[in-house]
């Protein structure tokens, strides 16, 4: 812990004794967002402090115990890789995390939390843990946030504020403006959009964990494992929970265990957090003052109670029980899943266009952290909602420009979780746990180099924050074929950001893709093309759609820098990782002209807008 100041305020009442730090960013909210970020700016050697209100880190991840990933299993980004790598440290391999058949990575909230708790035992990051914000205010340019804490009372200052609460607490304490709801067609021009918006927000979870106790002999063979009946329990609400609409699930030997089993975890636990006939569960918080969304929240737990009640007893599965997963009196997690927050008004509007069509656009460019799962809404328990046919939406895996986390009018603040700018259909998308992990990260770079520039964040490169990303390890372009061990993994994700060389992307299942295909040959007419925005006195360069070889290159290279050595020596393919002989017959693939381009015209250096213009 930092020393703080401790400043003595006397009352005719009695003695308030209020401590205050100072920290250059502050982050509320220790979730997937706000513990990435922290971890990522307190590495650039950035002052930080978190304050969660629980004593887990990891939020969605740990806390609400939603600890199945969605998402990005081929794209192992930044803080996200870590993370799931030690967990397959910890179980050892990564066949020891396939153990349900929803994600390829299962593990038990408790380890995840300590796993996070380990990654965040690093200099420069202090977390107040079970600490609640009680009051926000600006400060200067900066910010004062007093919270409390074992009853005692703290003031924070910093200069930068960054909201990772679950569901976008500060936006409205900060005058932030913000999206909350499904968006009107005629505001996002998304063909799939209702007519008429909306404050209706997904319907959320109360996770519970169970556990096989026929396959623990430590545990007592009791009842205490067994929920009792809820008093409005309707086993009619959870009959289709073995089932699909036309039968069976699968054509399984048991419905119910293939309901079981999606989400189970290692070491014989179950996490039930089940859409069909299960406990998902409508609150619709937007309407409710703080103490009519407490009240329903508890209806949730009881409706995901009853929902165990129904398997433990309409089901027969009486050898599972609830698992003393969570430091809760109830064995509940300490929060919900909540799969959608108040979303800030950014610099960027990401809409689904942008990720149906990305080269339609110059978005893309401003990436800064990536997704490959499909868009996915949950609103079944709410029948007033809208219809649209979610699941039928298509698109490629995708980025998030940086500009979405950054608003278009509060100051030295930024936000890190489900409540970056997107609309309400994109957020289907852009929710799942290791695409808000790379946006913490993203969140935690922009305020490092914001702090180390003495610049605000809406004032800072976008490409000196995406340099910092992928000297971090983390992707800026959604590349299912440009691994990190390859030496020039930074120079194929600059080329595919700057969209000198463009990639392919396809919709696939449940894990969408982009092919970047770094040993494809590059055509002059391909190479040129993709030069012509950076440096337009290509325009009359002969290019045809032959192969590019060495001979072009250096015909470029002269038309661009005249006065410049263009010669490239054997010693510049060792220094570059590239120990192969090259001549001028030998044709190019796009992996070595990456390295070419980045090392000899470096277009990544020219600043570009929000939108991915180049300045």
């Amino acid at each position: 812990m930092k020393k703080l100041t401790i400043a003595i305020v006397c009352f005719f009442s009695g003695i308030m004794v209020s401590a205050q730090n100072k920290v250059d960013v502050l982050i509320i909210g220790g979730g997937a967002g706000g513990t990435s970020a922290g971890i990522q700016a307190a590495r650039m050697g950035i002052k930080v402090q978190i304050i969660e209100a629980t004593p887990w880190l990891g939020g969605m991840l740990t806390s609400a115990g939603v600890s199945a990933i969605d998402g990005n299993h081929e794209m192992p980004s930044g803080i996200w890789g870590e993370f799931r790598q030690k967990l397959r440290d910890h179980y050892g391999g990564a066949k020891a995390l396939a153990t349900g058949w929803v994600s390829h990575t299962l593990f038990e909230p408790s380890v995840g939390n300590k796993i996070l708790q380990e990654m965040a035992n690093i200099p420069n990051l202090d977390i107040a843990f079970n600490a609640v914000y009680t009051d926000v205010k600006k400060d200067g340019e900066g910010w004062q946030i007093t919270y409390r804490q074992n009853k005692k009372t703290y003031t924070t200052k910093a200069k930068i504020l960054i909201d990772a609460t679950e569901i976008g607490e500060l936006l409205p304490l900060v005058g932030a403006n913000f999206r909350l709801g499904m968006d009107a067609k005629s505001e996002t021009g998304e063909k799939e959009a209702p007519e008429t918006a909306n404050s209706i927000v997904q319907d959320l979870t109360y996770v519970l964990i169970l556990e096989d106790v026929s396959k623990n002999p430590r545990l007592d063979q009791g009842r205490k494992g067994l929920v009792k009946k809820p008093k409005n329990y309707d086993p009619e609400a959870y009959a289709c929970a073995c089932k699909r609409e036309d039968g069976e699930m699968f054509g399984a030997v048991s419905g119910c265990e293939q309901m079981l089993n999606y989400g189970k975890l290692p070491n014989n636990k179950y996490m039930m957090n089940w859409p069909n006939c299960g406990n998902d569960f409508y609150v619709n918080w937007p309407e409710l003052s703080a103490q009519e969304r407490e009240e329903k929240l508890e209806e949730a737990k009881d409706f995901t109670q009853g929902f165990v009640y129904y398997i433990q007893n309409e089901l027969g599965f009486k050898h599972l029980w609830v698992a003393e997963e969570f430091p809760t009196k109830d064995k509940f997690p300490m929060i919900p899943y909540d799969r959608e927050a108040r979303r800030v008004t950014g610099k960027t509007f990401l809409t689904v266009d942008h990720l149906e069509r990305p080269y339609d656009f110059t978005l893309y460019r401003t990436g800064v952290a990536v997704g490959d799962y499909p868009i996915d809404h949950h609103h079944d328990k709410n029948p007033d909602t809208p219809k649209i046919d979610f699941i039928n939406i298509k698109v490629p895996s995708y980025n998030v420009p940086l500009g979405s986390l950054v608003p278009e009018s509060v100051e030295n603040f930024v936000v890190a979780e489900k409540n970056i700018s997107v609309s309400n259909i994109v957020n289907g998308a852009t929710r799942l746990q290791p695409v808000v992990l790379g946006i913490g990260q993203a969140a935690g770079a922009l305020a490092a180099t914001s702090i180390q520039k003495n610049q605000k964040p809406s004032e800072i490169s976008i490409r000196t924050v995406q340099n910092a990303l992928l000297e971090s390890n983390a992707y800026i372009m959604p590349f299912i074929d440009v691994k990190k061990e390859d030496t020039a993994f930074m120079a194929m994700q600059r080329m595919g950001g700057t969209g000198v060389l463009k990639a392919s992307g396809i919709t696939y299942k449940w894990a969408n893709q982009t092919w970047f295909y770094p040993n494809r040959i590059v055509s002059e007419h391909e190479w040129k093309t993709g030069l012509l925005p950076y440096f337009p006195q290509l325009e009359k360069t002969a290019a045809s759609g032959a192969g590019l070889t060495l001979p072009f290159v250096t015909s470029v290279l002269k038309m661009i820098q005249p006065k410049t050595d263009t010669s490239i020596t054997q010693q510049d393919w060792t220094d570059w990782g590239m120990d192969q002989a090259f001549n001028d017959n030998t044709e190019l693939n796009r992996r070595t002209v990456s390295i070419l381009t980045d090392k000899l015209l470096n277009p990544f250096e020219m600043e570009i807008s929000w939108d991915g213009r180049i300045k």
